[in-house]
């Protein structure tokens, strides 16, 4: 009743037929029933074969002489028009992709090329953002007052030991801090609030345009089947209520007592992470006073910022090595709890995971945004941590030490992670290759077999890793874009060369994976949607309190619009008891008066801080529901064509019954 079924060549693609023959596999019994020996992913876990793998279509390879386009194989089609560097400005062929590795690759790589496109807008906006601040740097009255003030304004020293400074000596620090905190950068983060919800929206309608396109809109998994290594270890048979066929089966209660126990090690995992933060910190002390006490006077006055720059990168080694260690130690403990299903497999891996990397990548650039420079106290009651004076703001102000940090471990980590995506397959692709031809010995002069030349190839990882960093990367660009407005842009030429990246590797470097059928991108959408309401609450609190942007909004309401005398306003005079023979009349940045107490100011400042996060956040999660009410999850075009296919389903089968009935 198929068209085109009399061809029993053609009629199924060759993907098609790769699934049905894994199925085959799948379900076929080698032993016992009982004891659910069945499938050759059972096999593969017990060691009895060494891979199982569809084969790819030929090489990927293209002659040097000119070839007709017809005469392709599908692997040198999607390599010629998708996989080479050259490729980097066209379109994905993304029906080919679908064609030669299955709809959840397909929908991965539409994904990521969709999103590459929608940060080109937030890319513009960010770099002209940046721009403004470069040229509107001139009018910057607190800045001119600092470098001009020369000897005006002593500081109190920035240790125990050290001894005041002038202001003046941050002259550059003041001037480039203006870059990443004026009048522009509230705007930017309002902008890629709204940014990051619409993108969402479209994303929704374009995953709905090609889940029907590609027939797989109303696809789930009916009754997945237990996976290999928890039919292997289940200690008991049940019946399954959905199938009536008795399977591996493992208590729900001892499952939950291994997911509690489970919980408590994430915890230690996350407590470890917080005394590396707490190292880091104090290293970044150490550094600061070893640059206090020499002579060099640029040294002293960019000690923060040298101290902030290397802790960074100290930070991002800590960071990297945790994230291998936690994430196999994720995979083992979710191994343990024995989850029936691949699909809950897959997702308990992808919480523990991504709860773990989101604590691990963001602690480091919360601690600045919203705790340094908070408790330092004041000359003669200075906050102490372990016998050292706690960290304050560097001369340009936290929201600039927020932008090293966030360069640094956002942008070290990309090209950390393409350098480890073009390297690592090589390196593990030349170790198969020396085995493979360890084992062939003597038949080195025959022609490989196809088989054996895909077996060279690496085992494909799955799409795990790619969507973690595509995620976190979102993470960045989105909760603290108000200090990095060109992370948009760093993201957008990072995704140019990883689409080509993944490419490669899933055309030329990796085993052909069986593929796999999916509507949408999964939990990863949820976990971008949280992202996104979680960055307007965080943008707000850091324009609120990171910022300078609220007291200079109000010092312009209350006292002179020009910001005249602004410097002097924000510089308290240290208590009369904090002077000594060591130390003359000096100043520190702070809302106090002489005895140490909070002036009138601070706490009206502290008013408008908590008015503005309120309207803020309201105004822009009122704007985002309304984007999400007046944009459709389905296009309009698409909702019409699906109910005329239903409704041509029904005639068609009214017809069919007809014609049974005469």
């Amino acid at each position: 009743r198929f068209l085109g079924c009399e061809d029993h060549d053609t009629y199924f693609t060759n993907t098609q037929r790769h699934r049905i023959v894994y199925e085959i596999l799948a379900r076929t019994a080698y032993g016992k029933r009982k004891r659910a020996e069945i499938g050759i992913e059972r096999l593969l876990n017990e060691g009895a074969y060494s891979a199982a793998f569809p084969l790819h279509e030929g090489p990927f390879e293209i002659s040097a002489f000119e070839v007709d386009p017809e005469q392709l194989n599908s692997r040198q089609v999607i390599f010629q028009y998708w996989g080479r560097w050259s490729k980097w400005y066209k379109y994905q062929p993304l029906d080919h992709i679908r064609e030669y590795f299955g709809e959840k690759i397909a929908i991965y790589f539409a994904w990521l090329g969709f999103y590459t496109a929608w940060l080109l807008p937030a890319a513009a906006m960010g770099t002209f953002v940046f721009i403004s601040g470069i040229i509107s740097m001139g009018t910057n009255t607190p800045a001119e007052e600092i470098c001009s003030s020369g000897g005006t304004y002593h500081m109190c020293p920035l240790c125990d030991a050290c001894s005041t400074w002038n202001i003046s000596d941050i002259c550059s620090m003041a001037k480039l801090g203006y870059l990443f905190d004026h009048p522009g950068t509230v705007f930017f983060s309002v902008f890629m609030s709204l940014w990051a919800v619409t993108f969402l929206e479209y994303w929704k309608r374009k995953n709905a345009t090609l889940a029907h396109h590609w027939d797989c809109m109303d696809f789930q998994e009916e009754e997945e089947r237990p996976r290999p290594e928890f039919a292997a270890m289940a200690p008991a048979m049940e019946q399954n209520p959905v199938t009536g066929v008795k399977e591996p089966y493992f208590p729900e209660k001892a499952r939950l007592s291994r997911m509690l126990t489970g919980s408590m090690v994430i915890v230690i995992m996350l407590c470890v992470v917080m005394i590396f933060l707490v190292t880091v910190i104090m290293y970044r002390g150490i550094v600061s006073m070893m640059m206090y006490h020499t002579e060099s006077t640029v040294l002293r006055t960019q000690a923060g910022n040298i101290a902030n720059i290397s802790s960074s990168m100290v930070n991002l080694a800590l960071i990297l090595l945790m994230g291998q260690v936690y994430t196999a130690l994720a995979e083992q403990l979710t191994k343990w709890e024995m989850h029936r299903t691949q699909t809950q497999y897959e997702d308990a891996f992808t919480f523990k995971v991504f709860v773990f990397q989101f604590v691990n990548f963001y602690s480091s650039p919360f601690y600045v945004a919203f705790f340094k420079g908070r408790f330092v106290g004041y000359p003669g009651h200075y906050g102490k941590l372990f016998g050292m004076r706690n960290e304050d703001c560097g001369p340009g102000g936290c929201l600039i030490e927020l932008a090293e940090q966030l360069f640094i471990i956002m942008v070290g980590k990309q090209i950390i992670s393409n350098i480890q995506e073009f390297v690592i397959p090589k390196v593990k692709a030349w170790l198969q290759k020396r085995q493979i031809g360890a084992v062939r010995g003597s038949r080195i002069s025959q022609e490989p077999k196809r088989w054996e030349e895909d077996y060279e190839l690496i085992k494909c990882e799955g799409l795990f890793e790619e969507y973690l960093e595509m995620v976190l990367q979102f993470g960045f660009i989105t909760i603290f874009v108000a200090a990095f407005p060109l992370a948009p842009l760093f993201a957008l030429l990072n995704n140019w060369v990883e689409i080509r990246l993944d490419a490669q590797k899933f055309v030329c470097e990796y085993r052909r994976p069986v593929a796999e059928r999916a509507q949408d991108i999964g939990v990863w959408f949820n976990i971008l949607e949280a992202l996104s309401h979680l960055s307007v609450i965080v943008n707000a609190f850091l324009i609120a309190f990171t910022s300078d942007f609220l007291p200079r909004l109000l010092y312009q309401y209350k006292f002179d619009s020009n910001l005249h005398g602004y410097v002097n306003f924000t510089l308290a005079h240290a208590p009369p008891s904090y002077m000594d023979g060591n130390y003359t009349q000096c100043r520190y940045k702070s809302f106090r008066d002489d005895s140490g107490n909070y002036t009138l100011f601070y706490w009206e400042l502290l008013a408008v801080r908590l008015g503005f996060i309120i309207a803020f956040e309201h105004v822009v999660f009122l704007i985002l529901r309304a984007i999400d009410w007046i944009v459709p999850d389905v296009p309009e075009s698409l909702a019409l064509k699906i109910k005329r296919e239903r409704y041509l389903a029904k005639q068609a089968l009214a017809d069919n019954q007809d014609a049974v009935l005469r």
